[in-house]
């Protein structure tokens, strides 16, 4: 089977490692894809994903029998409803399912509409009112683009000067809406589930860390590391998470004419009254996916295959049990600002020449034999370990062989599963 994957980030890099794998896949091309994909199959960066008549045709030229939607733009765009329409099966859910990452405040509405526990929030789309309602309410507050951000359209705002701040800011383009929300208290964790429209399956769990400093300190970020799994996820809040948030969200979703298929990727709050929805991303999320297909031990492709087919009946995806994984995003100085492009990077191959070990690529490109910085999150290096401290370990040893003097990341990436390995809490 000919598959398309769309994308050109750390995610893609990660899924095409996963799809390439499958005994099903012949062909693997990447749209526009990076010099990371390129290991794995064929790139395609002649192919403009936002020209769906173009990638229609490209799928019916070279016999695609899967594409597979990386990021979340061109799903909230309708890629998946035309490439479907056209009889292309294609992962991911439809323009109208694809609003429970595209819309914050649809979202929820779905949450107050089914009863799904999250944070008491307000929908705002004029500036008196929304300042009044931050009067009424006070500080520590959560400020929210409605709609995609790139990870970064959320102020936590622990004073009123910054939430005031936010809400102006966002207000001041036109059309614009936000959701203001209460400020969840607890640790927060990513729950992916696999969905037909119908039913879903835990795929896995990560801890994502967002702040671009150590100690979670600075801007929000497209998310500077990752690990899985999360070992605060117990299997008992899985179940709390499959049976209150999960499937609630499925059954809303189908009666309001909009089944849900793809991934449903939940930012969960794990409150002292149990796990809360943040908001959801219908997508793997990236860096989460650079510490999820790693330790993958079943084949993607037919998973994904059934979730297009509407019948994830006697499906499951395994994951090694055993070994954890913990991803660090190298970044380019100045992110999540301005960036400088074009410096080199050196040291890759040397970083990623274990069998333990990975280095996914994102904002990168090749030229003249020499691999280039070409983004804000530029590579995610990545480690498999007996523990996280081990895969921690790992990454940060693989990271002292990259040389890329114009980067940074955090040192600090799953230190409070390291914490807990060191109370014995284990993975």
């Amino acid at each position: 089977m000919n598959i398309l994957l769309i994308g050109s980030g750390g995610r893609e890099h990660a899924l095409a490692y996963a799809l390439a794998k499958s005994p099903l896949c012949t062909r693997l091309f990447t749209a526009p894809g990076n010099p990371g994909t390129a290991e794995h199959g064929e790139n395609r960066p002649d192919l403009p994903v936002s020209d769906h008549a173009a990638v229609r045709a490209f799928c019916e030229a070279e016999a695609v029998g899967l594409v597979v939607v990386g990021p979340e733009a061109p799903l909230v765009a309708g890629l998946v409803d035309d490439l479907t329409a056209a009889g292309i099966r294609a992962f991911g859910p439809t323009r109208a399912a694809a609003q429970l990452e595209g819309s914050k405040g649809f979202t929820k509405d779905l949450c107050a509409a089914y009863a799904i526990p999250t944070a008491a929030f307000a929908r705002f789309s004029a500036l008196e009112p929304a300042l009044e309602y931050l009067r009424e309410t006070g500080a520590p507050i959560v400020v929210k683009a409605d709609g995609l951000a790139a990870g970064k359209g959320v102020t936590v705002a622990e004073t009123l000067e910054q939430a005031e701040g936010a809400v102006r800011a966002l207000l001041a383009e036109p059309g614009a809406e936000i959701v203001i929300e209460e400020c969840l208290v607890g640790e927060e964790a990513s729950f992916f589930a696999l969905c037909d429209g119908t039913r879903a399956i835990p795929v896995g769990t990560a801890q994502d860390h967002k702040r671009v400093f150590d100690g979670d300190r600075g801007p929000n970020t497209g998310g500077m590391g990752a690990y899985s799994p999360a070992s605060i996820v117990t299997p008992e809040i899985e179940r709390a998470v499959m049976e209150g948030i999960i499937a609630p969200t499925l059954r809303g979703m189908r009666e309001r004419g909009m089944p849900f298929t793809g991934i449903l990727y939940a930012g969960l709050m794990l409150t002292a009254d149990g796990p809360k929805l943040i908001e959801y991303n219908t997508r793997f999320g990236d860096p989460e996916a650079q510490v999820l297909m790693p330790r993958l031990a079943s084949d993607l492709v037919p998973a994904l295959l059934s979730a297009c087919d509407g019948d994830l009946s006697g499906v499951a995806l395994e994951f090694d049990p055993h070994r954890a994984a913990l991803t660090v995003v190298m970044a380019a100085a100045g992110y999540p600002g301005t960036v400088v492009r074009g410096s080199e990077i050196r040291g890759v191959a040397e970083a990623a020449a274990s069998d333990a070990t990975f280095v996914f690529q994102a904002g990168t490109r090749a030229e003249g034999g020499r691999l280039l910085a070409d983004g804000g999150r530029v590579l995610a290096v990545t480690a498999l370990g007996d523990s996280v401290m081990e895969a921690q370990a790992r990454a940060y040893a693989a990271i002292t062989r990259i040389d890329w003097p114009e980067g940074f990341c955090r040192r600090d990436i799953g230190r409070r599963a390291v914490a807990r390995e060191v109370a014995g809490e284990g993975i």
